[in-house]
């Protein structure tokens, strides 16, 4: 199965052998790409957001290729819908590449606005950077089902591709509302293009692709035409000082406004082929292809927990350094004095923690039924000067446990994570960094909540 790779504040490196010069050029290219990942996180973005217009005389190319919609079923509910003058919510849920405003999101969506200009639409951003299908599936309920979508695109073919995740968000949507139309999206990354010029699909995306059919599931490759343009010296994939006289599609993963539009022309042709495909119906839950899919996964509101003293309430709103996540989180916990600690109990095999990273933030002490299983550190290189979103999880037995996370008193060694190139803040400011503090979003979990600890 294609692997999994967890994040945390600072990435974990995959352990791949290089025992050929073809696997040293494959590990680079993961670890540049967890790199890029890494980098991109950041903060939260609105979670519905305005279409707007396209710009004049902006149009989608006549590039045609059978290869790039495979069709299945369609999304009729959403066309059922669209044609019957009904109001209608669209949502992205994903990575970076769907967080990024200008990109291929919001193309789509004025795209979609000039198809049906009389239609009242509603988009949504659930678009998070630097994460996978894992918090996705945990998310899912919160960030997008509650607000009752018509149609999902779902975008992780270069952030987190995890099938089991991404079953999981597949199973969550049919449950919630089985009217609900999905339709996958495949991304590229940088070397892709090379598959796609020899007619070849990428390997995580042909896995991805054994969910589409299980499902029947419409999914578009967005990779084919940027890969033809490349082919045909009209682009380069990612940017080279020797080459000045070419658009940039991306930056070997995040589209730039121009590659934006070519991923939104794929979508826009693909919706335009699928008006006339299936009939409206509500999609069938077949058995999991994946026993130990993620349908499980939760995401606790802090209301849920039950803290110990030395925490306090925070709106991010009125905080400058937390303000960017306010969208996410609508409080967090602050908490800085060692011992402090935060509880709940639940049945399930996954505990996750999604909180804000930065300069001052320490350690938790993982405690699972009264035993210390780990301490998970919230610092990381990325950390310089820096604020950002991220999350963690931890694998336990499956079964009903008493969990406690703890502030360590030991606070990371900052300098070593930081590195020797990224020592100017912390010279300038060691007393920012001296801290151990916690800013708590929300719990994750794979389970479900039994009751607080009292």
């Amino acid at each position: 199965m294609y692997r999994y790779c967890k994040y945390s504040c600072s990435i974990i490196a995959l352990a791949l052998s290089a025992c050929s010069g073809l696997k040293n050029t494959r590990q680079a290219n993961i670890f540049n790409r967890q790199d890029a990942i890494a980098a991109s996180q950041a903060g939260a973005s609105p979670l519905f957001f305005e279409a707007g217009l396209l710009p004049e005389g902006q149009q989608v190319s006549g590039y045609s290729n059978d290869k790039e919609l495979i069709s299945r079923n369609g999304l009729p509910n959403f066309f059922n819908k669209v044609n019957a003058g009904k109001p209608l919510t669209i949502a992205f849920i994903g990575g970076s590449v769907t967080q990024m405003d200008n990109k291929y999101r919001n193309q789509t969506a004025k795209y979609i606005r000039a198809l049906y200009p009389k239609s009242a639409i509603r988009f949504m951003n659930a678009g998070v950077s630097g994460s996978g299908t894992d918090l996705g599936a945990c998310r899912i309920q919160n960030q997008v089902l509650n607000y009752k979508p018509d149609l999902l695109f779902v975008e992780f073919a270069v952030n987190g591709s995890y099938l089991p995740g991404l079953e999981g968000i597949i199973r969550e949507v049919i449950k919630n509302d089985p009217g609900t139309d999905i339709c996958l999206l495949y991304a590229i990354m940088s070397g892709q293009s090379q598959l796609y010029m020899k007619g070849e699909e990428p390997a995580n995306i042909l896995e991805l692709e054994t969910l589409a059919d299980h499902y029947h599931l419409p999914a578009i490759h967005l990779g084919w035409e940027p890969s033809a343009l490349e082919a045909q010296g009209k682009l380069i994939f990612k940017p080279d000082p020797k080459v000045t006289d070419k658009p940039v599609f991306s930056d070997g993963i995040h589209p730039t406004e121009f590659g934006g539009y070519i991923y939104a022309g794929a979508i826009v042709r693909s919706l335009n082929k699928m008006q006339s495909v299936g009939s409206a119906k509500k999609h069938v839950l077949p058995a999991p292809m994946i026993k130990d899919n993620w349908e499980d996964g939760k995401m606790l509101g802090l209301e849920q927990l039950t803290f110990s003293s030395g925490w306090e309430k925070i709106d991010p709103k009125t905080n400058a350094n937390l303000k960017q996540f306010a969208p996410w989180f609508s409080y967090v916990m602050q908490a800085d004095r060692p011992g402090s600690f935060f509880s709940f109990s639940f049945k399930g095999n996954k505990i996750g923690v999604f909180d804000i990273g930065g300069p001052e933030v320490g350690q938790l002490d993982l405690v699972v039924d009264g035993k210390k299983l780990k301490s998970l550190n919230r610092f990381s290189h990325w950390c310089n000067n820096r604020y950002r979103g991220q999350y963690d999880f931890v694998d336990v037995p499956y079964g009903e446990h008493q969990v406690q996370l703890v502030i360590s008193s030991e606070i990371p060694d900052k300098k070593a994570l930081l590195g020797t190139n990224q020592l100017a803040d912390i010279t300038a400011n060691p007393d920012k960094y001296n801290k151990c503090v916690i800013w708590l979003g929300k719990v994750l979990i794979r389970g479900e909540l039994i009751k607080n600890i009292n």
